[in-house]
C-alpha cells in the first residue's frame, strides 16, 4: 500500500518553486540560427501532436481478463468528495510544426498543472528542434539535427523532455494524469522509466488513450470475435454512460517489461470511449485508492 495520498498537506517552500514558464536551454539561440539559414517555409504550420505508434497486436502479445468481463458504474459524487482529500496535476503536450523545404521544425509546449483545494498551479516548457537529411545544414549550425526518421527521432526528443519536466516538477504524494499510452514505438522504456521514478516518489501515474484503433479485446475473446471492428466499438455498446469495464492485462511476447493493465471507459453515451491505462505496480502500490481514483476521473471529466 501506499504511505499516503489522502489529506496531503503541501510544503511551502515546494509549491514556491512551481508556476514556472521554461524556455529549452539555447531556444532564442536556435530560432536566431534557424533564421540566419533563411529556410524557406512553403506550407501554414500545423498543430496537434505526436504519433506514437501502438505496435500491441494479438500475434505478438498475450492479453488476460482481469476477474472477469463487467462493467462497473463509477459515481462522480464519490469523485468530488475524494478530490477534495489528495492533490493531483495534469500532463498534456502540444506541437507546433513548420514543413520547410529544408526539413521540419517542431515547436512543442509542456504543460503540467497541479491541483490543489485552494488553486491550479501551472508549469510550462517550451522546446524546438530542427531535422532535416541535408549534411550541408546540419555542418552550418550545432543546432540542426541530421535525420532519416523525424517521426521516431521527434518522438525520442519529446519523450525526453517530457520526463525531464515531470520529474522536475511533480508533487510527490500525488496523482498525475498523462496523456498517451504506456506502450508505443521507440517512447515505451522511457515512459516505464517514468513511472518507476514517480513511484519512487509516490505518485500515481494514470494514462490516457484517446481515439485508439487497438482490436485487442475483441480479437481475444471469443465471445465476441469477429462481431466489433475495434475494442472501441465493442465497449463503445457494452457500457453504459459513467462505466468502465473491468482490467485487461497486456504483455508483450516479445518484452514481457512491455506490460499494462487497461479498461475502457464511456464518458457520455453520444462520445467514443477513453482508453485508460496503469502499469501493474501502480495498481500494487495504489490498489486500496482504485474506486476511488476512477470517480474522481469520471468527476473532473463530465
Amino acid at each position: 500500500m501506499a504511505k499516503r495520498l489522502l489529506d496531503f498537506k503541501i510544503d511551502p517552500e515546494e509549491l514556491s518553486k512551481q508556476n514556472r514558464f521554461i524556455l529549452q536551454d539555447g531556444f532564442n539561440d536556435k530560432l536566431t540560427a534557424y533564421g540566419r539559414l533563411n529556410v524557406s517555409n512553403t506550407h501554414t504550420p500545423t498543430q496537434g501532436g505526436f504519433n506514437i505508434v501502438q505496435s500491441e497486436t494479438p500475434q505478438n502479445s498475450t492479453l488476460k481478463v482481469i476477474d472477469e468481463v463487467i462493467a462497473k458504474k463509477l459515481d462522480q459524487n464519490q469523485g468530488q468528495q475524494f478530490s477534495k482529500k489528495v492533490v493531483f496535476s495534469g500532463y498534456d503536450e502540444s506541437k507546433l510544426q513548420f514543413l520547410t523545404l529544408e526539413g521540419i521544425i517542431n515547436i512543442t509546449s509542456h504543460a503540467l498543472v497541479h491541483v490543489t483545494s485552494k488553486e491550479f498551479v501551472p508549469n510550462g516548457y517550451i522546446t524546438v528542434y530542427f531535422y532535416t537529411r541535408s549534411n550541408d545544414l546540419v555542418q552550418k549550425s550545432n543546432y540542426v539535427r541530421y535525420s532519416i526518421n523525424v517521426e521516431s527521432d521527434s518522438n525520442r526528443d519529446y519523450v525526453e523532455d517530457r520526463n525531464l519536466i515531470i520529474n522536475d516538477k511533480v508533487l510527490e504524494d500525488s496523482i498525475l494524469f498523462i496523456d498517451g499510452p504506456i506502450i508505443g514505438g521507440n517512447i515505451s522504456s522511457y515512459t516505464l522509466d517514468l513511472i518507476e521514478s514517480l513511484h519512487k516518489k509516490n505518485v500515481l501515474p494514470v494514462f490516457f488513450v484517446k481515439n485508439s484503433d487497438s482490436n485487442l479485446v475483441v480479437d481475444n475473446l471469443s465471445s465476441i470475435k469477429n462481431k466489433f471492428n475495434s475494442d472501441l466499438h465493442w465497449s463503445y455498446n457494452f457500457l453504459n454512460q459513467g462505466e468502465r469495464t473491468n482490467f485487461f492485462l497486456y504483455t508483450d511476447k516479445v518484452n514481457p517489461k512491455n506490460t499494462k493493465l487497461f479498461c475502457y471507459f464511456k464518458l457520455f453515451n453520444n462520445t467514443s470511449p477513453l482508453r485508460i491505462e496503469i502499469h501493474p505496480d501502480t495498481l500494487k502500490i495504489f490498489n486500496d485508492y482504485l474506486d476511488d481514483l476512477f470517480d474522481l476521473i469520471y468527476y473532473l471529466l463530465v
